[in-house]
């Protein structure tokens, strides 16, 4: 023995003992706390099965602001006012130009919200928890919506 201190890599064995001492947070806690942090990161599941990073940030400001992203480019759509209108725009539009990104609408936010709840909440009553655990994403494109669901069904819209 050197004294010096050194990680085990496999040179002995490892025991792991479980429940070994009290939790600081309980179990039911902890998987919420994690299915919290994957609604927030930035990864996006596409259709077969492969997931990617969306440069976008999580805003629990709107409900949409999650939810809307460019069919043309991928980026998400943020919430701005125009001559005194409401409307969502895609954020590689507003940031590099219509050049970058030709193809995305500007969504009018009364239309999209009526849109919204007929076609995810119940009864045209939009509760914004029950919004966010049925709706997965939004992708927006220059003549028609796709609506995924977290039950991985989907849903088409046009104009």
């Amino acid at each position: 023995m050197t004294g010096k201190k050194s990680k085990n890599i496999g040179q002995r064995n490892r025991y792991y003992v479980k429940d070994s001492h009290p939790a600081i947070v309980s179990a039911e806690v902890f998987d919420k706390v994690q299915e919290e942090m994957a609604k927030r990161s930035r990864m996006v599941s596409n259709e077969g099965g492969t997931v990617e990073i969306n440069g976008g940030k999580y805003s629990g400001k709107y409900l949409l602001g999650n939810l809307l992203v460019c069919g043309d480019c991928g980026a998400s759509y943020r919430r701005r006012t125009e001559r005194g209108k409401v409307v969502w725009r895609c954020a590689t539009r507003i940031e590099k130009g219509k050049d970058s990104c030709a193809n995305s609408p500007t969504l009018d936010e009364e239309w999209i919200n009526r849109i919204f709840c007929e076609t995810v909440c119940e009864n045209g009553v939009c509760d914004e928890n029950i919004a966010r655990g049925k709706a997965d994403r939004i992708q927006i494109f220059n003549l028609h919506t796709i609506n995924y669901y977290r039950n991985k069904g989907q849903a088409k819209i046009f104009f």
